[in-house]
């Protein structure tokens, strides 16, 4: 499965990007993750229900206090897509 989240709140400056990185190297999920014109921060991640879920649910718990919303959007999965990178 692959989902596309956008959090919303102080996820930027604050390394936010680097521990969703870190949450999602930490299970077997794809995927990559970026800081938005708005203020928002869009990541998409890939891999099993349970490994997609576990990554998320980890970074809800590292980064809880400055997530205001996470909205979530189902999406097709990508083929030969390797590891979890920050993209600017």
């Amino acid at each position: 499965m692959r989902v596309q989240v956008r959090f919303t709140g102080r996820v930027q400056g604050v390394g936010f990007r680097a521990t969703a990185r870190d949450a999602a190297q930490s299970h077997p999920v794809t995927g990559w993750v970026r800081n938005e014109p708005d203020g928002s921060v869009l990541m998409e991640v890939q891999g099993s229900a349970a490994a997609v879920s576990a990554a998320l649910n980890d970074l809800q718990a590292r980064m809880a206090r400055n997530i205001r919303d996470a909205t979530r959007v189902d999406l097709p999965e990508q083929a030969d897509e390797a590891g979890f990178a920050i993209r600017r």
